[in-house]
């Protein structure tokens, strides 16, 4: 039988059917949605140690200890280490030789609303022979069904798909992805996190493995750390002022270094912002990684690679439009949302067919777009005979008013004036000098982005 033809109950069967897999199931905050299909597809028995669900605080504390939240990433690894330590304790000297054990577990929080909240943690601890070292998975989703009931079932596939992929893993990234979404809508869960780690899963990059996801649709955006690592947008921005930087990067300039630090500078002098700590993320379209059509993914890496030398955080997103980019990015935090642009990108922001999509057209978007913890802050595009920011644009007329009101609340602000900073280099033209072999494009990089460059041969050099 293909496993593509396999459903949640015939894959939780196929698991049952080999007797050297064997673990536990722990799950808190949405019932026994996974271990449910291996006891109902038979033959459980060769598969289950134990299920068990720790509703109560006070024994969920007393099991794995004690956390600020009981539904974030560190409670899960808390439980897979608890579980799968104890079934090699207990079951190591009788079972261990001829046994690949698991430990399963997730911690879940589902709500019945019209705006879901519903989200979770799930994970699997597994070796892949007998006495082998372990990997794990672990994933993050949104449910987004309205009714608990329909979150649960949904949940409960993703689980059963996730211990089969384990075992029974697909040959590429794209088609694990695939894998785990097996007989669910990205309409219904959205994975917007995963990750890899242990000896024989470390072929599987998560950088590109958090790529896919935005591919494929799966998910709207996913975040890289300082250090290059995939991040959980909603705990790494959490009540965070946020600063954005959207561009190609590839390679980043000078100039927008100059840009970044001149308008992190203004962002932390805002009342809002004081005594807070602003994040910048650096923000990269699924439509500025394509060439002709395709995602060059060994290109992704380098402009990740390149970022993460200076510190900065990395977003990758499907978000072509600004205000959708405010409303995913207000999902994760209340406070302070600045969104970096140059002046050339004003008439398209002012253009009404940006917003055809949206039944109430521009008004709607730019409802979406502002709010009092929103700012657009221009900086000036230059080109030969022209200098554009926020007061040399002049919008269609009936758009002028709405313009003065949204300058005259500080909604959107030039950050600086044209002779404040030299924009007229951009990546392309580094890109072409990176081609045509001139050495001046070095002029025109941070020092520690040449280097990189230079060594690992990186943007065609």
């Amino acid at each position: 039988m293909s496993r593509e033809s396999l459903g949640p109950r015939l894959k939780a069967l196929h698991i049952n059917l080999d007797d050297s897999i064997y673990g536990t199931f722990a799950e808190i905050g949405a019932g026994q949605e996974v271990a449910r299909h291996f006891f109902q597809a038979g033959r459980a028995s060769h598969t289950v140690a134990k299920t068990m669900s720790a509703y109560d605080m006070t024994f969920s504390d007393a099991i794995y200890g004690k956390d600020e939240r009981y539904v974030c990433e560190s409670r899960l690894k808390k439980m897979l280490t608890h579980e799968f330590d104890l079934l090699n304790e207990r079951l190591g000297q009788t079972r261990g030789t001829n046994t690949r054990f698991f430990a399963f577990a997730n911690t879940v929080a589902t709500h019945s609303s019209e705006e879901s909240r519903s989200h979770g943690w799930l994970g699997v601890r597994f070796q892949t022979e007998p006495g082998g070292p372990h990997n794990d998975i672990i994933v993050h989703i949104k449910m987004w069904d309205r009714l608990r009931l329909q979150q649960q079932e949904a949940m409960g596939v993703l689980g059963v798909n996730l211990i089969h992929a384990a075992y029974f893993p697909e040959s590429s990234m794209e088609n694990i992805l695939a894998q785990l979404m097996d007989h669910l809508s990205s309409l219904s869960i959205e994975i917007n996190m995963i990750r890899f780690d242990g000896p024989q899963v470390a072929h599987l990059d998560n950088r590109l493995m958090a790529l896919e996801l935005v591919k494929q649709g799966v998910t709207e955006a996913v975040l890289f750390g300082p250090d290059g690592d995939v991040e959980h947008v909603n705990d790494s921005l959490f009540r965070t002022p946020i600063l954005v930087h959207r561009g190609t990067f590839r390679p980043i300039t000078k100039a927008n270094e100059e840009i970044i630090d001149r308008s992190l500078k203004y962002f932390k002098s805002l009342p809002e912002n004081k005594g807070l700590t602003p994040k910048v993320l650096l923000e990269i379209t699924m439509n500025a990684l394509s060439q002709e059509g395709q995602v060059n993914t060994e290109d992704f890496l380098q402009r990740v690679d390149t970022l993460s030398l200076l510190k900065h955080h990395v977003l990758i997103s499907n978000h072509d439009a600004f205000y959708q980019l405010k409303a995913y990015l207000r999902r994760s935090t209340d406070r302070m949302v600045g969104m970096v642009i140059g002046g050339a990108l004003l008439e398209k922001i002012f253009n009404e067919a940006s917003y055809s999509k949206l039944q109430g057209g521009l008004l709607e978007g730019f409802s979406r777009l502002f709010d009092d913890q929103s700012k657009l802050l221009v900086y000036p595009y230059k080109s030969d005979e022209l200098c554009l920011n926020a007061q040399s644009f002049f919008p269609k007329e009936d758009l002028k008013l709405l313009l003065d009101f949204l300058k005259k609340r500080n909604l959107i602000v030039d950050l600086l004036n044209c002779d404040d900073v030299d924009t007229s280099v951009h990546s392309r033209d580094v890109r072409q000098m990176l081609s045509s072999k001139n050495g001046d494009w070095k002029k025109h990089v941070p020092d520690i982005v040449a280097e990189a460059i230079v060594s690992n041969k990186f943007f065609g050099y």
